[in-house]
């Protein structure tokens, strides 16, 4: 039985889909006025993989993450660009695309664009006028009264009386509460905006998500993810204004991945900690960091350093050398063996890659003992649920040697070298061989002895 944990009620719980053998599943995604971050990487890792799982388990999986095309950010970038915000957006929606592809990311079933559903948006804040859940304010905002909604709070765990007191609220005069939150903006100079029955404007952040789960999952569906930090407001926001508007529950299971540190410290630009997958990308190989990111159980943070990175490359690098003398192709996983077992029993203990990854290891030891092909194909096989583990092993160890570098050698070069090394050693000039391996290693180039001869594998 899969458990996941939930949010909403603190606990872990038995996963019961509303349907059976199928699961709905929206996933808040990226607003799109900058280049992703790592951040953004663990929200798209994470839940790509939470979809492969369903997916291997049996369930057929309609899997939502929005784009977020229109707000206050993106308006602004615009504005300072001197470009329309469909241009800057468009630019920006190619490159997280590119990112994710990188990263090993399936595409969603559905990747809908907040601008295209400024109607439902508008329905659905209609709705909650008419039952007094919203107001027009005197400038022409509308408003979502969260003193009228009985169960606000239940996400965050939090009463109306500890939010008002702990949390930095906007003081708005135009508010009958500080934490009450717009759902229309009214149309400013320089913005883009929609005709509404309120006039010009444009919707608030929080409704475009409950409008597109509605429009593409219907008004009661099984999970809604994002990271830790839309738990509150974002979240509790989407639950007021679905449940206010339907009157019923919104989302039974409330999935949420836990921060991204950099140094033990908040990843921030203010702090000169700031990393896009782009900047990472330039050092480390995409299935690197898909690795790093899914070492660490999802809820737990994820802490970036050098050391981190490259001890995860360090580690990746030990499962494919167990794979690379084993021809190994994609077969059919036997789940009755012992080692699978243990795979699903990680993966159906609430999505606990880190345990999940602990078996990869313990088959590749085996297989580094035995050699055992069964066990290799197994490796290989498991592997690829996690989306790692899928390239050519000797493409893998020997990625990321770029002749432009200076001090770094051609793969011809590499190999006329061994060869060098090896009529070296037929002639009994050790001297030689060992200088030649020892050029190599200072260039990051480990020279690897085997039964088949020798082959090479770069070092970090």
């Amino acid at each position: 039985m899969l458990k996941i944990y939930n949010s909403l009620s603190r606990t872990k719980q038995d996963f019961v889909p509303l349907t059976p053998g199928s699961v709905k599943i929206y996933v808040c995604g990226m607003t799109v006025y900058d280049y992703c971050h790592l951040g953004h990487a663990r929200v798209l890792v994470v839940f790509d993989t939470i979809v492969q799982w369903f997916r291997t388990i049996g369930f057929n999986v309609t899997y939502v993450r929005n784009i977020t095309d229109i707000d206050d950010k993106i308006i602004k970038r615009a504005n300072d660009n001197k470009e329309s915000f469909e241009i800057l957006t468009d630019r920006f929606i190619r490159a997280m695309e590119e990112d994710a592809a990188a990263l090993g990311v399936v595409s969603p079933s559905h990747e809908p664009r907040a601008t295209h559903y400024v109607e439902n948006m508008i329905a659905m804040i209609k709705t909650l006028v008419e039952k007094g859940l919203a107001y027009v304010a005197d400038n022409g905002d509308v408003y979502f009264s969260v003193h009228r909604f009985p169960g606000y709070g239940k996400l965050s765990g939090k009463a109306l009386e500890d939010l008002r007191a702990g949390e930095r609220v906007e003081i708005d005069r135009h508010k009958e509460d500080p934490l009450d939150f717009v759902l229309w903006k009214s149309a400013k100079p320089d913005e883009p905006n929609w005709d509404s029955p309120w006039g010009k404007g444009r919707p608030g952040w929080h409704i475009e998500c409950s409008a597109m789960c509605e429009h593409y999952l219907g008004k009661h569906f099984d999970i809604h993810g994002g990271g830790q930090d839309l738990q509150f407001p974002h979240h509790e926001n989407e639950i007021a204004q679905s449940e206010g508007a339907h009157g019923h529950p919104f989302v039974n299971y409330w999935m949420h991945n836990g921060f991204v540190r950099v140094d033990d410290e908040k990843m921030s630009k203010s702090l000169g900690n700031f990393f896009t997958v782009r900047d990472v990308l330039k050092r480390y190989q995409p299935e690197v960091i898909r690795f790093f990111i899914l070492r660490a159980h999802y809820r737990s943070p994820l802490n970036y350093s050098d050391h981190h990175i490259n001890d995860a490359k360090n580690a990746l690098d030990r499962l494919y050398t167990a794979l690379k003398d084993h021809a190994v192709s994609n077969a059919e996983i036997d789940w009755k063996n012992i080692d699978a077992q243990t795979f699903m029993e990680a993966m159906n203990d609430d999505f606990n890659t880190s345990e999940a990854v602990a078996v990869l290891f313990d088959l590749a030891s085996e297989v580094n003992k035995t050699g055992s092909m069964q066990k290799a194909t197994l490796l290989r096989g498991l592997g690829g649920i996690l989306g790692l583990l899928q390239q050519n092993p000797q493409d893998y160890l020997q990625q990321n040697i770029d002749s432009d570098d200076e001090g770094l050698f051609t793969p011809k070069q590499i190999e006329q070298m061994i060869l060098q090394r090896l009529n070296a050693r037929k002639e009994g000039n050790y001297t030689e061989a060992d200088a030649v391996r020892k050029v190599l290693l200072d260039a990051g180039i480990v020279l690897e002895d085997g039964a088949k001869g020798t082959t090479w594998r770069r070092r970090h």
